[in-house]
């Protein structure tokens, strides 16, 4: 006697671009006492290593309506690596990625280097870094869900960094016209060229892929840069015209008061599900040498998926 396999049934989303209903009231929800300035996304602590119950539960708040939050430490210049992995812990995220530039404990150390592998890549250089979600070269299946950021030492001048959730920009093209999600969800629209390193081997293969995605538990997915040299983009028409309202709403040509912009200080941090972000060219000195530990993880921040956050 044969048995069925059960079958998979889809997580209904509002992201679904053909799901008018559902969309409309996360959409409602989504936007009711949304935060309008950064200092709404701030919420001070003592130390990451062991937050109290109440500031985990006010920093999940802000996560939970922004997909982000901003936390004031006291641990100053405090270089112990404990802290943003201490806090990534108490969000639930286990799975980092430990990628081949990162340190023994799994974190990157961003600081500018002048010599070896790392002066070549701009995230060690002291360069403006345009808008992109973290680890948009990634292969489908090892995608970066959740991104922290821990300030170890700001640098003397510059280094502010730019903030927007995705799913506010999801919303906003959107709202322009719903068939620019479905081009911008289109597995082929955009595509990381091969890595070839110095021997001539391809060390990362070309990787196509959509900028939106749904994930199995409904919640959004973006992948994107705006680096010219680092994607190829697709030459579908409708797709072009909704890459160039994407643009505008990054570089402010669309108002909207849920870009935000400032610079964070040693003890200051990021917590996020991957949001949209950019930095500043900055200048140390001395005694400012700007240094970042970032976390990437393959998993999202728990407690902040749709079921939970809107019980769809």
């Amino acid at each position: 006697m044969s048995h069925a396999q059960p079958q998979i049934q889809p997580v209904a989303s509002p992201f679904d671009p053909d799901n008018t209903v559902l969309y409309e009231r996360w959409r409602d929800t989504k936007l009711r006492d949304y935060p309008e300035q950064l200092g709404d996304l701030v919420v001070e602590i003592r130390d990451p290593r062991s937050l109290t119950h109440g500031e985990h539960a006010a920093l999940l708040a802000k996560c939970r309506k922004a997909n982000m939050v901003i936390y004031v430490g006291k641990t100053g210049t405090d270089p112990d690596p404990e802290i943003p992995l201490s806090l990534g812990r108490r969000f639930g995220l286990q799975d980092l990625n430990r990628n081949w530039l990162a340190d023994e404990t799994g974190l990157t150390s961003l600081t500018v280097r002048s010599e070896g592998i790392r002066q070549h890549y701009i995230p060690y250089t002291n360069r403006a870094i345009n808008w992109h979600t973290d680890g948009y070269y990634n292969t489908a299946d090892r995608q970066i869900h959740a991104l922290n950021l821990h300030v170890v030492q700001q640098a003397a001048s510059g280094g502010e960094n730019a903030l927007m959730d995705h799913e506010i920009v999801y919303l906003l093209l959107r709202e322009k016209n719903p068939d620019y999600i479905r081009a911008l969800m289109a597995p082929r629209v955009m595509t990381i060229p091969a890595r070839i390193d110095e021997g001539g081997t391809v060390a990362r293969a070309e990787e196509p892929g959509p900028v939106f995605s749904i994930l199995p538990s409904g919640d959004l997915h973006m992948r994107y840069t705006i680096r010219v040299n680092n994607v190829m983009w697709t030459d579908d028409p409708l797709a072009r015209e909704a890459l160039a309202y994407l643009g505008s709403i990054l570089d402010g040509d669309v108002a909207t008061p849920y870009r935000y912009r400032g610079r964070l200080e040693s003890g200051m941090g990021l917590v996020s599900n991957n949001v949209l972000h950019d930095r500043a060219a900055f200048t140390d000195d001395a005694t400012h040498k700007r240094h970042y530990y970032r976390a990437r993880y393959f998993d999202r921040l728990a407690g902040t998926s749709l079921r939970e956050v809107y019980a769809f």
